[in-house]
């Protein structure tokens, strides 16, 4: 009798986000899985994973019976399938169901403009938006012009009903999902299945799609899972691994580039996921405090306001041992502040962008580092890092060749590895832009230490070109949040009749402290200059103090709009060169 065996299982098995799913259901099915706290109202929700994958199933059947969502294949998209949400356990389930499926999600950045937004559902072509209640005016505000694109409409709250809305065809998540089954034969995909489509910020033009197969979030996960088991902790450091017992706090929004990859990592790793809807500070320490969060993701926007919340001592934070930053480079200063106010508080910096997926490179402390005084630990703790597992990462001059690991010769950061973007989305001439010589050209511009950390110096859309030199904006930037009185700072070069650019920069002070422009300018000659850090010439000759710096939709500078309204800015600053060293 022949046996028959199945070699596609073997060599072949396919690479999917289902495997990620099913492993928590099947080791810890009755544990609390996911907690939900409703960022508007203060309630909270509990889900065993049993529940929380039952939930998923039901999703899944939805999506097929009810709503008639086609799977896609290698080269082609699935239907998309749109959300507009915040991190709700919702908003997770539709992570896993809708790609699991075969078709594709479009996490929608709900921060960006208006006219964004309408450009990236209709580029998308989402066939269904599954939208938050509390974002269903700004919905009903862009409906007009995605109606002609987008089928069905789904409506998703904690109330039951539906609430009265100018908006024809809406459906009621939760009765959606009722009453369907609570298993589901998931299909074993291609792995090179399109499984999201995540767009840009469109900082510099509109905003771009960049796809990512199920083959390519997979690889990124595993690798970024691989990474932490190799991480070497400073010995002044007293931290206990907790492995399957680690609480995250999912604080990246889940439409911002995969939330960072945690909704892939956590749950793979049946670790309690915690979703806090949107970021407030004050349900930020709640739920550290009442879940004993124990790692969580943020931009330097948000350790900017944590530092600025008085009521730290009303909340129990001490279970935050483990913070990654990314968005922006992780001042020192900052950090440092930081720490003093949690003390067991670790921040490290990272880098990555939509492209990428995000995970690229992360901060890392090298085993012979183990032993060195906190001080020299923070200092790498605040590069940028060095290239995650799986990737080639090199900064190239401008004929391609590798910098020398000088700690001074800047260049363009280039990747290729398995999840970096094959294309964007309907644009093969951006994407011919971006993809040549065999690597992922970023724009940002960056130098090498003699220990191989990446140190990021700029965007290279935002480097000052004054005279023959570049002044690297994020030097200054990291130099300046390093005084006591400055909460943040943002460095932009406007026109000079001379030198074609020279620096401003645009400065906000920490509550309660009084500092003028010129206290600026002395920081920056006295930690700086005189340091050997910068030289003089790189000094800002225009220093602007306000409390508005404008941000980018995911807590970024935001320099173009800073460019925009450049007179608003320059009618505060205060001409700081007479006050500069000779």
């Amino acid at each position: 009798m022949d046996t028959k065996t199945y070699p596609e299982f073997s060599t072949n098995y396919p690479l999917l986000l289902t495997t990620f799913m099913k492993r928590p259901v099947r080791y810890y099915p009755d544990q609390i899985g996911v907690v939900y706290r409703n960022h508007v109202t203060g309630e909270y929700q509990r889900f065993t994973w049993r529940e929380w994958y039952q939930r998923v199933c039901q999703l899944a059947h939805a999506l097929q019976d009810e709503l008639k969502i086609q799977p896609g294949k290698p080269g082609q998209l699935g239907d998309r399938v749109g959300t507009m949400a915040y991190n709700t356990h919702r908003h997770l389930e539709l992570y896993y169901a809708v790609p699991c499926t075969g078709a594709t999600l479009h996490p929608i950045n709900i921060r960006l403009s208006e006219e964004h937004i309408v450009y990236t559902i209709n580029h998308a072509q989402d066939n269904v938006i599954f939208v938050d209640d509390v974002v269903m005016p700004l919905l009903e505000n862009i409906y007009d012009r995605i109606k002609d694109t987008v089928k069905l409409f789904v409506y998703m709250s904690d109330k039951p009903g539906l609430p009265e809305t100018k908006i024809p065809n809406l459906i009621e998540y939760e009765k959606l999902i009722e009453g369907r089954g609570k298993t589901f034969d998931w299909p074993y995909l291609h792995e090179d299945t399109i499984a999201t489509l995540c767009y840009t910020t469109g900082t510099t033009g509109q905003p771009k799609g960049a796809t990512f197969a199920h083959r390519q979030l997979y690889l990124m996960t595993l690798h970024g899972m691989a990474r932490q088991s190799i991480v070497n902790t400073p010995a002044f450091v007293d931290a206990d691994r907790l492995g399957e017992n680690a609480v995250p706090m999912l604080n990246t929004p889940l439409f911002h580039i995969h939330g960072w990859g945690a909704p892939f990592t956590t749950v793979f790793s049946a670790q309690k996921v915690v979703l806090p809807g949107t970021f407030t500070v004050r349900g930020f320490c709640e739920l550290v405090d009442r879940e004993k969060v124990t790692s969580v993701g943020i931009v330097p926007t948000i350790a900017a306001m944590l530092l600025d919340f008085k009521d730290f001592d009303k909340y129990d934070l001490s279970s935050l041992t483990n913070v990654g930053v990314g968005g922006g480079a992780l001042p020192l200063g900052l950090k440092t502040k930081l720490e003093k106010v949690l003390p067991h508080f670790r921040a490290g910096s990272g880098y990555g962008m939509t492209e990428t997926a995000p995970v690229s490179i992360g901060a890392f402390v090298k085993k012979h580092m183990v032993n060195w005084p906190k001080e020299a630990i923070d200092e790498v703790m605040v590069k940028t890092g060095l290239p995650s597992l799986g990737l080639e990462v090199e900064v190239v001059d401008e004929k391609g060749h590798p910098v020398p690991w000088d700690n001074k010769t800047v260049g363009e950061i280039v990747i290729r590895g398995p999840w970096v973007t094959k294309e964007y989305y309907k644009a093969p001439d951006k994407t011919a832009e971006v993809w040549y010589d065999g690597w992922f050209h970023t724009g940002d511009i960056a130098k090498v230490d003699d220990e191989g950390f990446v140190i990021i110096a700029d965007r290279l859309k935002d480097v000052i070109r004054s005279g023959s030199e570049m002044v690297p904006t994020v030097l200054l930037e990291n130099l300046i949040a390093m005084a006591d009185f400055v909460l943040e700072a943002a460095v932009v070069g406007v026109p000079d009749s001379v030198w074609g650019e020279k620096p401003m920069a645009i400065v906000s002070l920490r509550p309660g402290m009084e500092a003028t422009e010129d206290d600026v300018i002395e920081f920056l000659n006295e930690h700086g200059v005189k340091t050997g850090k910068i030289t003089k010439w790189m000094l800002p000759k225009l220093v602007a103090i306000t409390s508005d710096i404008p941000k980018t939709s995911v807590g970024k500078f935001n320099k173009k709009a800073v460019r925009d309204n450049l007179d608003r800015f320059l009618a505060i600053a205060k001409d700081t060169s007479q006050q500069q060293p000779a």
